[in-house]
């Protein structure tokens, strides 16, 4: 699934969301590494 979430990166917008108000102690962080290490594309951390 995150290879796919990856590949679809590099042709269409996606968005995660949570309730966390701070990425860093939050699931999203963990996503986005695991995300960045099968090459997808990314805007900058919210901070």
């Amino acid at each position: 699934m995150l290879d796919l979430l990856a590949a679809l990166s590099h042709q269409t917008s996606l968005a995660v969301g949570c309730y966390c108000a701070d990425e860093a102690h939050c699931h999203r962080s963990v996503l986005r590494e695991l995300l960045a290490e099968r090459g997808a594309e990314m805007e900058p951390a919210a901070g």
